[in-house]
């Protein structure tokens, strides 16, 4: 499987703007999962963002807290979401980026954690509570495992830290498109147009969009002010987890390919 960084190199040769959807690992079930995986790597995802269940996920709005609940209820641990990845990956075209936080990794061990993540399959990491003081210590012994780890710009940051987050980001960058927690909204807020070409002006590096993107349009008005990729996490996450697996599977595959259409050029 190509890294992160290969996969929005390939897509800025195409000029095309990268669709990343999230789903959480073993909601409703682990095998559903595995096939979600694989429904959305062949209805246009360009990279996908698997989330392990946590019982404080701080920045999770209600839609994945409740999904991170059941499947923690289910007995669903980093283990099992890494078995699944293991199964599914040399499948994917699509790079899988694991979404967790960082007390378990510490809890676990640095060097252990990326160990066995990147023997799963696991090609980027994206830690919403890792501060940007500590990322050296996750960053450095990352890139020996082949694992990009992706930092967050929240939309009150500073310019300097801005500039600092954007320069030891690996893969891409993470912008937070409005403070707060993820969750669908009604649109996008402006400031987000702002953020980016102050990024811009600052890093050549790939710009993701996510928190709150949650239709087509809102995908596309991102991809029209600049940002690389539009990540969609709650829309998704609703989507698998309403009626049956089956029914969940196929509204997740025709949300996908809605999305990525509407972020194709014209």
């Amino acid at each position: 499987m190509i890294s992160v960084s290969q996969r929005f190199e390939a897509l800025r040769e195409r000029a095309q703007c990268a669709l990343i959807p999230f789903i959480t690992a073993g909601d409703p079930d682990l095998e559903t999962t595995a096939e979600a995986l694989r429904v959305l790597d062949r209805s246009g995802a360009d990279l996908i963002e698997l989330g392990v269940p946590y019982s404080d996920p701080l920045a999770d709005g209600p839609v994945i807290q409740a999904a991170a609940t059941r499947a923690l209820q289910r007995g669903v641990r980093l283990a099992n979401a890494l078995e699944v990845v293991r199964q599914v990956s040399p499948e994917l075209r699509s790079p899988i980026i694991l979404f967790t936080y960082y007390n378990p990794i510490l809890n676990r061990g640095i060097d252990s954690f990326l160990r066995q993540i990147s023997e799963a399959g696991v090609k980027g990491l994206v830690v919403p509570d890792l501060p940007l003081e500590e990322a050296e210590s996750l960053l450095h012994p990352a890139s020996h495992y082949g694992i990009e780890v992706t930092l967050l710009i929240a939309p009150t940051s500073p310019a300097e830290r801005i500039a600092a987050i954007a320069q030891q980001s690996q893969g891409f960058i993470y912008l937070v498109s409005t403070t707060g927690v993820t969750g669908m909204r009604a649109q996008v807020q402006a400031r987000v147009k702002d953020l980016l070409i102050e990024l811009q002006t600052v890093t050549d590096k790939p710009i993701g969009v996510g928190f709150g993107i949650s239709q087509p349009e809102h995908a596309r008005q991102v991809m029209d002010w600049g940002a690389d990729a539009a990540i969609v996490g709650s829309a998704f996450v609703k989507r698998l987890a309403d009626g049956t697996p089956a029914q969940g599977l196929g509204a997740i595959a025709d949300f996908c390919r809605s999305l990525k259409a509407a972020i194709l050029p014209t």
